[in-house]
């Protein structure tokens, strides 16, 4: 059987003009006219073809029919808005709040994210992009991908990807007059930096990087310095120099054609890619649903 579409609105009106015995008052909790209180009150007494308020001296009472069954009647609207706020916390729940640098996020993280939605629509990733680490003791996140040594005591630490650098650069710096076809060339170009690398030692910057190939750089030499990954990379996009980058940042890039490595010449470093997070946050299901999407992506990354 169908359960009967209740008159929740004018049940709604005839509690509060019930507990306030004053449709005015009513119409004021409700932000409505006092006369549609009354036209509200007035069709559910025809709809349960019972008298619910008697007047008296024009002050407002509740027949016995109305008093024996208004207690149950919010008791019932106590149980929709416990049901309500069940439901909100529900939803709350499964929102995600991921913390990670606004490079990884850009070039690596976001453009794979349609493939988590696509898998689990139920779970709302919000993601926020900051050179800022995360707190987890006063922040609000549930997760974080950083870059660094792994070194987070306390926390459930697990590697995603290892890193290396390598110069890359313009496809259109590979062609023309003075194109770049060998380490010497580089004299003739600008040579970008990605500064966000100096806090590992394990990270070659240029000078180092051109020292071990035995290749001198003039002081003065023509240089574009950047605190983000993806802005250096941008730069090479741009045909602005030859950027010396983290492969896992440029790996789209080069992917889609839109950089080359000018020389088949990486280095590995120490620092990594690690999923950071409190240890109880992997018993929650949405958190553990998209550290294993996490990890199959980062295999199929190290894959290709």
């Amino acid at each position: 059987m169908k359960r009967a579409l209740l008159p929740l609105n004018a049940l709604r009106a005839f509690d509060a003009a019930a507990r306030h015995l004053s449709f005015k008052k009513a119409s004021e909790e409700l932000s409505v006219t006092p006369a549609a209180v009354s036209q509200q009150v007035r069709s559910l007494e025809e709809y349960l073809g019972v008298q619910l308020f008697r007047r008296v001296n024009r002050s407002l009472h509740l027949t016995p029919a109305a008093e024996s069954s208004l207690t149950a009647l919010q008791e019932g609207f106590k149980g929709f808005e416990a049901a309500v706020a069940a439901l909100q916390v529900v939803q709350t729940d499964m929102n995600l709040k991921v913390s990670v640098s606004p490079s990884f996020a850009s070039k690596w993280l976001v453009p794979r994210l349609g493939n988590f939605h696509d898998a689990r629509p139920d779970i709302v990733v919000r993601v926020s992009a900051s050179m800022t680490l995360v707190d987890f003791a006063s922040d609000d996140f549930d997760l974080a991908i950083r870059y660094g040594a792994g070194n987070y005591p306390g926390l459930h630490v697990e590697e995603l990807l290892c890193e290396s650098v390598a110069p890359i650069c313009s496809p259109a710096l590979l062609e023309g007059d003075n194109p770049v076809r060998d380490l010497k060339d580089l004299s003739r170009f600008t040579l970008i930096h990605d500064d966000s690398s100096l806090d590992d030692p394990s990270c070659p910057d240029w000078h180092m990087w051109l020292k071990a190939a035995c290749i001198g750089i003039k002081d003065g030499h023509s240089a574009l310095h950047f605190n983000q990954s993806n802005l250096a990379i941008e730069a090479a996009i741009a045909g602005r120099g030859v950027a010396l980058a983290k492969s896992t940042i440029a790996a789209a890039d080069i992917k889609a054609g839109r950089l080359v490595r000018p020389f088949d010449k990486a280095q590995p470093v120490d620092f990594a890619y690690y999923i950071v997070c409190p240890e109880d946050m992997m018993e929650k299901e949405k958190v553990r649903s998209f550290v294993e999407w996490l990890r199959a992506e980062a295999a199929e990354a190290d894959e290709r």
